[in-house]
């Protein structure tokens, strides 16, 4: 006499990316882009849900490595045109890859300007793993290279250099 075969388990629905209305977080993702080139910061901070959290895994010491909501998301970036004049974010160089999860994306891209204080070029890549809910970020892990710290004209944000 054989086992009865047990029922195949469902496997656990996955939340939706974004409610009806609402943008995809790759959208969501492109839009904060275009408003970093218009030096818009607030419109930007905007994007976050309260509770946000931005983490930089590779921030060297005496840098922030984790924010937590969006007030300390805004006292972070305030500065950031002060410093970087953002000219560009390469169509040739932004990759936005899905997940299993429908909120959460994989960035890849480049982001090309000047040092403010130097004048000098800035050319740096990130990568990045953002979660957006109900059209808001609410997590965003930035992969970038804190060797570019090196360079005069990119001390800002709670450095204690």
């Amino acid at each position: 006499m054989s086992a009865p075969v047990p029922a195949p388990v469902p496997a656990p629905a996955s939340p939706p990316a974004s409610p009806p209305g609402s943008p995809s977080p790759a959208d969501l993702y492109r839009h904060g882009l275009r408003l970093l080139l218009a030096k818009d910061i607030p419109g930007w901070v905007g994007l976050w849900a309260e509770d946000g959290v931005m983490e930089f895994p590779f921030a060297p010491p005496g840098r922030p490595a984790r924010l937590d909501g969006r007030e300390a998301i805004a006292d972070y970036m305030r500065p950031y045109p002060d410093h970087i004049d953002l000219h560009d974010f390469p169509d040739a160089d932004l990759r936005i890859h899905r997940t299993a999860d429908p909120r959460t994306i994989v960035v890849e891209m480049r982001g090309v300007g000047r040092l403010v204080q130097s004048g000098r070029p800035f050319d740096m890549t990130y990568i990045a793993v953002v979660t957006a809910e109900n059209g808001r970020f609410t997590s965003y892990r930035d992969y970038w290279n804190p060797l570019a710290l090196t360079e005069s004209g990119t001390d800002f944000a709670g450095s204690s250099r």
